[in-house]
C-alpha cells in the first residue's frame, strides 16, 4: 500500500509539472513572455542621452530623469532653450515589434522653445544610435511618431508622422512632406496610450487608444536632415534601428515604455 501511495504521489507531481510546462509553453507561444520593459521604472539603464552640441552620454541639465517611477523630461534646470534639442536613445536596436507607450505633456514650455514644439514630444523609430550622431546634430535620422497635446483651440491630433532624414510610402505614393497628420482626436494633459506596430521596412501602424490612426510602408532614407557623412544612400529602405524619446522644450512624462518582439513572417 505504501509503495502504491508513493507511486500515485509521484504521478501527481509529474502531472502538476506537466501542467506548469504546458502553461509555460502556451505563454511563450502567445508572446506574453516576450515583452521587454525598455523603461524599468527605476533609472535610465539601457538608454543613452544625446543633446545638440554635446557628446553622447551627457545628460545636459539632468533633463532626462526618473522620479517616483516616472520617466520625466524636465526643464527645471534650464534658463533658456537655445536650440539644444535632446534625445534619449535605446542602446539596443529593433526591427519587428509592437511598442507600447503611455505619455502626457504637462506644464509650461521652457523659455526660448520654438512655437511648433509647444506640447510636443516624439517617439523616434528606426533611429540612429546616440553614438553615431554628429555632435552638432539636432535630430537623429529616424521616423518620428509625434506626440502632441491640444493648445486649447482647434484640433491637434497625436501620433502624427514626421520624417527627419527619411521618406515613406502611403497608398502607393512616396511622401516627402516632413510631417503628416494622423486621424486621432485631440488630447489634453491626460495620460495617452500609443502603440506602434513595426514590421521592418514592410509596414508600420500608429495606434491611439486602440484605434489605428496612420499606416505607411517602405520607410527609406531621404528628404532633409540627412547629416553629412551618413552611410546610407537616399532611397535605401530602413529595416531596423534604435528607439528614442525627445526633449525639444516641453515637459513630458512617460510611465510605460515596453516592447513586444514580433516574428518576421
Amino acid at each position: 500500500m505504501k509503495n502504491k501511495t508513493t507511486f500515485l504521489s509521484i504521478l501527481a507531481v509529474m502531472g502538476f509539472s506537466m501542467i506548469l510546462l504546458l502553461a509555460s509553453c502556451s505563454k511563450k507561444q502567445s508572446g506574453e513572455e516576450e515583452w521587454i520593459q525598455l523603461f524599468n521604472g527605476k533609472d535610465l539603464s539601457g538608454w543613452t542621452p544625446k543633446f545638440t552640441g554635446y557628446p553622447a552620454g551627457e545628460n545636459y541639465n539632468n533633463t532626462f530623469r526618473v522620479e517616483d517611477g516616472i520617466l520625466r523630461v524636465s526643464y527645471e534646470n534650464w534658463d533658456n532653450f537655445d536650440n539644444v534639442f535632446g534625445h534619449l536613445i535605446t542602446e539596443d536596436s529593433f526591427s519587428h515589434y509592437k511598442l507600447h507607450v503611455e505619455y502626457r505633456l504637462i506644464g509650461e514650455q521652457v523659455n526660448g522653445g520654438p512655437g511648433w514644439a509647444r506640447k510636443n514630444n516624439g517617439l523616434m523609430l528606426h533611429s540612429q544610435s546616440a553614438e553615431s550622431m554628429n555632435e552638432d546634430q539636432d535630430f537623429p535620422v529616424s521616423l518620428e511618431v509625434q506626440l502632441l497635446s491640444g493648445l486649447g483651440e482647434g484640433p491637434r491630433p497625436t501620433a502624427n508622422l514626421c520624417t527627419p532624414g527619411t521618406n515613406v510610402v502611403m497608398d502607393g505614393e512616396l511622401i516627402t512632406q516632413h510631417c503628416n497628420q494622423s486621424s486621432s482626436k485631440t488630447y489634453g494633459e491626460e495620460w495617452v496610450n500609443v502603440d506602434v506596430i513595426v514590421k521592418g521596412s514592410q509596414i508600420l501602424h500608429h495606434i491611439v487608444d486602440g484605434d489605428t490612426v496612420m499606416t505607411y510602408t517602405k520607410p527609406q532614407i531621404g528628404g532633409g536632415n540627412v547629416p553629412e557623412g551618413y552611410p546610407l544612400e537616399e532611397g535605401t529602405l530602413v529595416e531596423s534601428g534604435h528607439i528614442a524619446i525627445q526633449a525639444e522644450s516641453h515637459p513630458t512624462e512617460f510611465r510605460e515604455i515596453s516592447l513586444l518582439k514580433l516574428s518576421k513572417d
